[in-house]
């Protein structure tokens, strides 16, 4: 069951995101105004994540409404209030000496675990610290995307690939830091795998235009601006998916319960801000026309109406793949997540060399089969972890069933 819920995953953030993706592109070409006179680019990211994160929100909250159970509070289904199930008939009560064991819970190391049998509420987090927890989470990532944007603006877009295929590292050491959290060994293994063969698949390309953007004479100054930024954005992303691995290990929630109220927060955010009016800004607010950011979208979507069709998809398409990430971050981690995200970029390039025939460079080759080596470590240790797993539970069973 844990190996289908992981290809279903895994095909769900593939194939939403490969659309979000294209929507994503034609949102940054001009369009053409109505009259036909003139084309303009859409200046409105704020209002694109006001959009995106509304239309997630509704798609989980109905997630969570369609999964219900019969005469569910809707405090307990939102997951603001725990439910503890009832004991098993089997099931004996904990005893003094029941043996304590680590146990890995999302790819890292709980210290603290007990034995299955042991059913014990956890009440040292309350809910006030559950929803500081999403307002965290959502602060993180209204401010990490501007930061990205404002990135391009100094930096080729190669170099912010490039950068964003390095996201495996700040999610673990924002893990450590904030957290102290300390992974399974073979996770820094596969950190380490997955970062070097994206990083040697982009550096070694031979691609022609990446050569053309980089040689544009981008002055140092310009390009340290650009890497600070990306940096902080990386940062963000890093405080977001540790603090989101963090509810899951404390809090007993779902991923669309998280997926719900993180993103109701964001919608809450990004729709003041577009509504207050903001002076200028640097990266946050870089308008300097007087207008506050949803008029300014709103009379461009007037003047503009092509804009509606892509508009739609990216919400659409990323609303439905956050239904599959949260899922992923429930189950199996946030670098497990960052994993799937970062390699479906390299298996998108791999599938365009099948179907119009690119050639790799060797360098490129290199890089593609030290990230599938990676991948297959991943997999071999899920899978001795799956079967040791069973074999403990199949002889707890054994046990049971003797007494």
């Amino acid at each position: 069951m844990s190996f289908t819920r992981l290809i279903l995953c895994i095909a769900g953030v593939y194939s939403m995101f490969l659309l979000w993706a294209i929507a994503q592109e034609r949102l940054s070409v001009p369009f053409e105004s109505i009259d036909g006179t003139s084309t303009d680019k859409f200046k409105s990211p704020l209002f694109m994540g006001t959009c995106q994160s509304f239309l997630s929100s509704i798609s989980a909250l109905c997630y969570i409404l369609l999964r219900r159970k019969p005469g569910e509070t809707m405090a307990v289904s939102l997951g603001l209030v725990h439910k503890e199930p009832s004991p098993l008939k089997n099931e004996k009560p904990p005893h003094s000496h029941t043996k304590r064991h680590k146990h890995t819970v999302n790819g890292y190391h709980e210290p603290n675990g007990t034995t299955q049998h042991v059913a014990k509420p956890d009440h040292r987090y309350s809910t006030r610290h559950l929803i500081l927890r999403y307002l965290q989470c959502s602060i993180f990532i209204t401010s990490a995307a501007p930061f990205g944007f404002a990135a391009l603006s100094y930096i080729s877009y190669p170099a912010m690939v490039l950068g964003k295929s390095c996201k495996l590292v700040p999610v673990m050491i924002m893990n450590v830091l904030l957290y102290r959290r300390k992974f399974a060994s073979h996770k820094y293994l596969v950190v380490f795998m997955v970062t070097t063969g994206i990083t040697v698949f982009m550096g070694l390309g031979g691609d022609s235009k990446k050569t053309k953007v980089q040689q544009g004479g981008q002055t140092p100054l310009a390009n340290m601006i650009g890497i600070t930024y990306l940096l902080i954005n990386l940062a963000l992303d890093g405080a977001v998916n540790s603090t989101q691995d963090e509810i899951f290990t404390r809090h007993k929630v779902t991923g669309q319960q998280m997926m719900f109220w993180i993103n109701l927060f964001c919608t809450s955010i990004s729709s003041l801000l577009s509504i207050l009016p903001l002076p200028y800004i640097p990266v946050i607010h870089p308008s300097t026309d007087g207008r506050t950011e949803l008029a300014g979208a709103l009379a461009f979507v007037r003047s503009h109406p092509s804009v509606i069709v892509p508009l739609a998809q990216f919400a659409f398409t990323g609303a439905l793949g956050q239904l599959f990430i949260f899922e992923t971050l429930q189950h199996f981690g946030s670098l497990t997540l960052v994993t799937i995200t970062l390699t479906r970029k390299l298996f998108t390039m791999l599938l365009s060399v099948v179907v119009y025939k690119h050639k790799l460079t060797v360098g490129q080759w290199l890089g593609a089969a030290i990230v599938f080596a990676g991948i297959s470590v991943e997999a071999f240790v899920k899978r001795r972890e799956v079967h040791a797993k069973r074999v403990i539970q199949e002889k707890e069973k054994a046990r049971i069933k003797s007494l």
